[in-house]
């Protein structure tokens, strides 16, 4: 009964040790951005002082407001506006197609098939930054400069995906495939009907991290986009920082900050559960 006990108080110890672990861990990484918040509510002054204060100021609205309606060539708001539009555009775009191809070289005997998915596969050894010269130059020639096209279409393709799709629906029974096929359903009634709701939590689990890597492109805006109107949040925050002898307006470019990280947030927290389902889970 005393090494019960003694076993029992172990693991006890050891249980209240992860958890402190655990939030100091979160403390750690969160005290950054509870900086940058602090930063975004006080005055230049007060940020300049130091030492810096560690808890939020006055001017909130004030800083927030100013960073809404203001910036070096456009609004935040419509910063923020063009980011969600082409983080959306490629997430639903990246799983539509994969999930379509994914299905084709499942489902579909047609010659070469497994050629056409290790084709699809190489691709992942040419990541955007190899070969965004051609890829400009395919999307300057069909006049898809300065618009929501030019940022999503040419990075919607996405071999991973299509992997993971596969991987998935070669784990779904046969037998689903052979009674749909006997009750007449086509092929489409059964990718509809069947396949897409055992699918919901890697769509989910795929949107998250593709909403993600849209939000944060970077080079490929900076080279798609001339016009100030069609500038992404990313673009913006770079461009708010001083070149030369100017001086920061700190407040509104953490402000700024903060507001970039709100949309990814609110899709990881209202995805949350079906995020970790499709990670750990696989429905059949």
């Amino acid at each position: 009964m005393a090494q019960q006990n003694g076993m029992v108080e172990k693991r006890g110890a050891g249980h209240w040790l992860t958890h402190a672990g655990l939030i100091l861990g979160v403390l750690f990484i969160f005290f950054p951005i509870w900086l940058a918040f602090v930063a975004s509510t006080v005055t230049q002054p007060e940020i300049a002082r130091p030492p810096m204060p560690l808890l939020p100021g006055g001017h909130l609205w004030q800083n927030y407001s100013k960073a809404l309606t203001s910036g070096i060539n456009a609004p935040v708001a419509l910063m923020l506006f063009n980011s969600a539009v082409m983080a959306i555009g490629i997430a639903v775009g990246k799983i539509a197609i994969s999930l379509l191809s994914a299905f084709a070289i499942v489902y579909f005997r047609f010659p070469g098939r497994h050629l056409f998915f290790w084709l699809i596969f190489l691709t992942l050894m040419l990541p955007v930054e190899v070969r965004i010269v051609p890829t400009y130059e395919v999307a300057a020639n069909f006049g898809m400069l300065n618009s929501y096209g030019g940022l999503i279409l040419p990075l919607v393709a996405s071999a991973t995906a299509t992997f993971l799709f596969r991987q998935f629906f070669m784990t779904v029974p046969d037998e689903l495939a052979e009674a749909a096929r006997v009750d007449g359903a086509q092929p489409m009634r059964f990718f509809v009907d069947i396949l897409l709701p055992m699918s919901r939590t890697n769509i989910a689990a795929l949107f998250v991290i593709l909403f993600i890597y849209g939000w944060n492109q970077y080079l490929w805006p900076l080279l798609i986009t001339t016009d100030p109107s069609m500038n992404t949040i990313v673009m913006g925050i770079k461009q708010m920082f001083p070149s030369g002898d100017d001086l920061a307006d700190w407040p509104v470019i953490m402000a700024t900050s903060i507001l970039a990280m709100i949309p990814p947030v609110l899709v990881v927290i209202g995805m949350q559960k079906l995020f970790i389902r499709g990670l750990v889970e696989s429905e059949k």
